[in-house]
C-alpha cells in the first residue's frame, strides 16, 4: 500500500505545476476565468502548516541572533536620520469619544487615533478659452468640496494648452496676485470659501523675463502655503521626445514640508515628471515625514501607457506612503496629448481610485491608520543597510 505522505517540496512544486498550466492555457484574463483549486488531504495540511511554522520558528531565531536589523545601522542609512512621525491630531469630539471607548474596551487597538479624510482628484478638460478653463477648475472643486474632500488636487497646467505658443501668452504674475493673477485669485478664493486645502496643479508663471511650471498650495484660509517650481529636465539633442519645456520654462526647485490642515499633518508636493521618475527625491521627502506626495502631471500617451501607474505604485511601495497624481483630461485634437488615468495609489501599492481619460473626478479616503499598519507589518525602515549605502539630503544638511 503506497504512503498517503506528501512532503511540502513535492506540494510546492504540485501548485506551481498547476498555476503554470492554468497560466499558459487559459485565454481569459485572470479575472474572469474560474480559479480551480486542488483537493489536498486534511493530514498533509496539517503536517504542511506544521513544517512551515517550524521553518518561520527558525528564521527568527537566526535573524534575532546572526542578522538583529540593529546591525544594519538603519538609523545611517539616512543622512540627517529620518523625522519622526507625528503624533495624530484628535479634536475635543474624538478625544471624548476615544476616552471613552478605552474605558469599555481597555485592551483596544489603537487604530481610531489616526486620522481619515478625503481627497479629490480633478482631471480637468482643457480648452483654450482661459476664463473657461478658470471656471470649469472652480466648478470641479466645488462639486468635489461637496462630496466630501477636504484635500483637492488640480492637474498640471489646468488653464492653458499645453504648446510653447500658449505659456507666453497665459502666464501669470502669481506674486502681484489679484487681476495679474486670475487663476490663483479663484483657487484662493473658493479654499477660503469652501473651507478646504487645494493643491493648484500647475499654471505658467511670469516673474519678471522668466517663465515657470509653478504649482501653488491655498489653506483653508485662502492663503498661499507654498509654491513649487518644476525641476528641470536636461534632454539630449538626440533624445526621441524634445520636451516642450526644455526650451521654454527655466526651472527652479522649491521643496517644501508643510503642516497644512490639521487633519493632514505632513502634506507634500512635488512637480511633474522628473519627480515621478527620481525614486531618490521620494525617498528624501519621505525621510522628511511625509506621508503623502502628490504629482500634477501630464504624461503622453507613450509614456503614459508604459510609465504613468508603474511609477506611482513604485513610489508608493519604495517609502510606504499615499501617492496622489493629477492628469488633464485626453484631447485627442490637441497639439500635446495627455494621457489621463489620475489615481491614488495606497502605501501597499494598491490602486485605491483611479478614472479612465476623460474628465472626471475621484474621491477617495485616505486613512493614515492603513499607513501606519502597513509600516509596521512591513518595517522597510528599520531593515535599510545603513552599514552598506547612504542617502543624503543636501538641504537638511546644510541646514544642520
Amino acid at each position: 500500500m503506497k504512503s498517503s505522505f506528501v512532503s511540502s517540496k513535492n506540494l510546492i512544486r504540485l501548485q506551481s505545476a498547476i498555476s503554470r498550466s492554468f497560466l499558459q492555457h487559459s485565454s481569459k484574463p485572470i479575472s474572469q476565468t474560474p480559479f480551480f483549486i486542488p483537493i489536498i488531504p486534511t493530514n498533509t495540511v496539517n503536517l504542511y502548516n506544521q513544517r512551515y511554522q517550524n521553518l518561520q520558528f527558525q528564521i527568527r531565531s537566526n535573524s534575532t541572533s546572526i542578522m538583529s536589523s540593529s546591525a544594519f545601522k538603519p538609523e545611517q542609512a539616512r543622512l540627517p536620520p529620518a523625522l519622526p512621525l507625528p503624533s495624530p491630531p484628535l479634536t475635543k469630539a474624538t478625544s471624548f469619544a476615544f476616552f471613552f471607548f478605552l474605558l469599555s474596551f481597555p485592551f483596544c487597538c489603537f487604530d481610531c487615533m489616526f486620522v481619515k479624510f478625503k481627497i479629490g482628484i480633478c482631471q480637468l478638460a482643457v480648452t483654450p478659452d482661459k476664463e473657461r478653463n478658470i471656471q470649469l477648475a472652480r466648478k470641479a472643486i466645488e462639486e468635489a468640496a461637496q462630496k466630501g474632500a477636504q484635500l483637492v488636487v488640480l492637474p498640471e497646467i489646468w488653464n492653458s494648452p499645453y504648446s510653447n505658443d500658449s505659456f507666453p501668452v497665459y502666464a501669470e504674475d502669481i506674486d502681484a496676485g489679484h487681476d495679474a493673477s486670475p487663476s490663483t485669485a479663484m483657487l484662493s478664493e473658493v479654499s477660503s470659501r469652501l473651507k478646504i486645502t487645494v493643491v493648484g496643479g500647475s499654471i505658467p508663471e511670469r516673474c519678471g523675463d522668466k517663465l515657470y511650471n509653478t504649482c501653488c498650495v491655498f489653506g483653508t484660509d485662502g492663503k498661499l502655503k507654498a509654491k513649487h517650481r518644476k525641476i528641470p529636465i536636461e534632454a539630449g539633442a538626440h533624445d526621441i521626445y524634445e520636451f516642450l519645456w526644455n526650451y521654454i520654462f527655466t526651472f527652479l526647485i522649491s521643496i517644501f514640508l508643510g503642516r497644512l490642515p490639521s487633519w493632514n499633518p505632513r502634506l507634500l508636493l512635488l512637480g511633474k515628471l522628473l519627480p515621478l521618475w527620481t525614486q531618490e527625491l521620494a525617498m528624501i521627502y519621505a525621510s522628511r515625514g511625509a506621508d503623502l506626495l502628490c504629482y500634477p502631471g501630464a504624461f503622453n500617451m507613450t509614456t503614459g501607457l508604459l510609465h504613468w501607474e508603474l511609477l506611482q505604485r513604485a513610489r508608493a511601495v519604495d517609502n510606504q506612503l499615499y501617492v496622489a497624481t493629477c492628469s488633464p483630461a485626453r484631447d485627442a485634437g490637441a497639439g500635446y496629448v495627455a494621457w489621463g488615468h489620475s489615481t491614488l495609489v495606497g502605501p501597499f501599492g494598491e490602486v485605491l481610485a483611479t478614472t479612465e481619460h476623460d474628465e472626471d473626478i475621484i474621491i477617495a479616503e485616505i486613512d493614515y491608520s492603513i499607513l501606519e499598519q502597513r509600516r509596521a507589518n512591513l518595517p522597510l525602515a528599520k531593515q535599510r543597510r545603513g552599514d552598506l549605502y547612504q542617502l543624503v539630503d543636501i538641504r537638511r544638511v546644510s541646514a544642520h
